[in-house]
């Protein structure tokens, strides 16, 4: 029975699919990139957010929470416009090999300050400095894909690539908490688990320099080579507006945008919440570990729902559109939340696991829908303003949540807020796709996308 159930596993159209873009030697190699450096991701978050919030001498209260929230994730919106313009000029390859390297001699500066129990300007400076850098790397990551990938595998690649990094960071992140209980919880523990993730970090440096300078573009059309450096710099808030306008102007890439949004500043909300109600109601009383080794294994539970949706996804988008499958995942958002008025775990592992897989189900919809509508030119300045989106508004919504939140996390009216948020945005994301049916071309017109330019060259 069970060798029956691999065999019918094996002839899938998941697996079939999966299959032919592992066979693309640089998808490989680029994949394998964003492997290594989403596992020095997980290992530095866990390092790091366990010595924020979980240390036995602090106490989160929402706003404490909240401001850590800005430090980890606002590098993202603030920086996001000016790698858009880089990714758009500079070798993306190179971009990725160099951030890579420079990302782990900060982090290994933030080992430093830990080591020494700094908790403050200092170390967030730090943090702030390193999650930057990794704005470059992410951003040229989601530009580069249809490089390595045929136009019909992109929504494959999109579900293996991030998805499964997803749970490499969640594996690496969980081995790093356990190796954090089993030091203790000190200092000097959690300055070993961030010191194993600069050596993540180089090692897809070293990844990155197994692909040719020139193989992730960007790519322009003859005749239209980009602005001069100096001038760009000047107006990148000219050029980011003109990436508003052109994604404007093309609604696919637009309401996509929209729901990746809605879904992450209702997700902001309850990312908070759930911290302090582990923190501070489940277990109360300074017993941090206690708090962490359960909360982690929330982020379990969320990280297989983020893993599913890599399989459910594909076959999915192909039966349906992909906006119908963001509306309904979006619906699901919502109506899973009203498990957590009971305010009790394992409700709150329900929730985990169902907006592990719609947000990540969301994600790879819209990021699909960017790169199939974008020109390659415009790509990064995409991605720069999906980044923007995806993680600003994770913030908003944290600092909203915790202008209502009670220190010890629980808040009936922040469950109706995000239930009836969710919902809302399946409805208004619904009625934009009726009232803008047709606008879902394959690459838009007149904006081949890289692998349609190989072909007919």
């Amino acid at each position: 029975m069970a060798l029956h159930a691999v065999a019918r596993l094996s002839r899938s159209p998941f697996a079939a699919d999966l299959k032919s873009v592992l066979s693309e030697r640089n998808f490989r190699r680029l994949f394998a990139t964003r492997l290594i450096s989403q596992a020095g991701d997980g290992v530095y978050t866990a390092g790091f957010g366990a010595y924020v919030f979980f240390s036995a001498t602090t106490y989160p209260d929402p706003a404490a929470a909240a401001e850590a929230f800005a430090v980890l994730y606002l590098p993202y919106s603030f920086i996001g416009p000016f790698a858009g313009v880089f990714i758009d000029r500079w070798s993306r390859r190179q971009i990725l090999l160099v951030s890579a390297l420079v990302r782990a001699v900060l982090v290994a500066i933030t080992a430093l300050l830990i080591g020494v129990g700094e908790l403050g300007v200092p170390l967030y400076i730090s943090a702030l400095a390193a999650l930057g850098v990794n704005r470059f790397f992410l951003a040229s990551l989601s530009a580069a894909l249809p490089h390595v990938v045929p136009d019909d595998k992109l929504v494959m690649a999109n579900s293996v690539a991030p998805t499964i990094g997803g749970i490499v960071t969640t594996v690496a992140g969980v081995v790093a908490v356990g190796l954090r209980l089993l030091l203790g919880g000190g200092h000097g523990g959690a300055a070993v688990i961030v010191l194993v993730a600069a050596g993540c970090y180089f090692l897809a440096g070293l990844a990155a320099a197994t692909m040719r300078r020139d193989l992730l573009g960007p790519t322009h059309k003859p005749g239209r080579a980009p602005q001069a450096l100096s001038r760009a710099l000047r107006d990148v808030v000219r050029g980011l507006a003109d990436g508003v306008r052109y994604l404007s102007q093309r609604r696919g890439p637009a309401g996509a945008l929209g729901a990746i949004g809605a879904y992450r500043i209702l997700f902001g909300m309850v990312f908070l919440m759930s911290i302090l109600l582990y923190r501070n109601y489940f277990y109360p009383g300074g017993n941090g570990n206690a708090a962490l080794s359960h909360f982690t294994l929330v982020i379990v539970v969320t990280a297989l729902g983020y893993g599913l949706a890599a399989v459910v996804s594909p076959p999915v988008t192909r039966r349906f559109a992909k906006h119908t499958w963001i509306t309904f995942l979006l619906a699901c958002s919502g109506l899973v939340m009203g498990l957590g008025l009971t305010f009790s775990q394992v409700p709150f592992l329900v929730i985990g696991f169902v907006l592990g897989l719609t947000g990540q189900g969301i994600a790879i919809s819209a990021t699909t829908i960017i790169q199939e509508q974008t020109s390659d030119a415009y790509r990064g300045r995409a991605f720069a303003l999906y980044d923007m989106m995806f993680n600003g508004v994770f913030v908003v919504g944290a600092v909203f949540g915790a202008l209502i939140i009670p220190v010890d996390g629980k808040s009936y009216p922040l469950i109706v807020v995000t239930a009836a948020g969710y919902v809302l945005a399946a409805v208004l994301y619904a009625g934009y796709n009726r009232a803008n049916t047709g606008h879902e071309p394959a690459s838009g017109p007149g904006n081949p996308s890289p692998s349609a330019q190989r072909s007919s060259s």
